[in-house]
């Protein structure tokens, strides 16, 4: 996947400022490509989880109803970005990417792709 060094400043701003709870979004892809990126509320307010909002995970399922590339992100705030065993089983939509933000040192944001239990990294090249 590909994104701008904005997009890229816009989830690690907004999982800076939900700290030290977890964040969650969504993104719309255009091939490939992150065309704009969604805050959503987390429900569960938790250093240890996410939740998305109602809304919000209407909106992302509309956007994939209508063939737009979907990817959802969350947050770390103390721990790698790397799915934990709850993010494996709370990945219901195995065509969509899970992004995750970790600000455990130096920030960064990895993307996977989670379908039955199989967890694999997909590159990002920031534009």
């Amino acid at each position: 996947m590909r994104m701008t060094k904005a997009h890229w400043d816009e989830l690690v701003t907004h999982a800076r400022e939900d700290a030290p709870n977890e964040c969650c979004g969504y993104l719309r892809m255009d091939d490939g490509r992150v065309a704009e990126t969604f805050r959503a509320k987390n429900l569960r307010e938790s250093p240890y989880g996410y939740e998305l909002d109602s809304k919000s995970l209407f909106a992302v399922n509309d956007l994939d109803d209508e063939g737009e590339g979907v990817a959802i992100y969350h947050s770390h705030p103390r721990s790698p970005a790397e799915p934990s065993q709850t993010d494996i089983n709370l990945a219901h939509y195995p065509h969509w990417l899970y992004l995750i933000v970790s600000l455990a040192g130096e920030p960064q944001v990895r993307a996977w792709r989670i379908a039955d239990g199989n967890v694999e990294e997909e590159p990002i090249d920031i534009e």
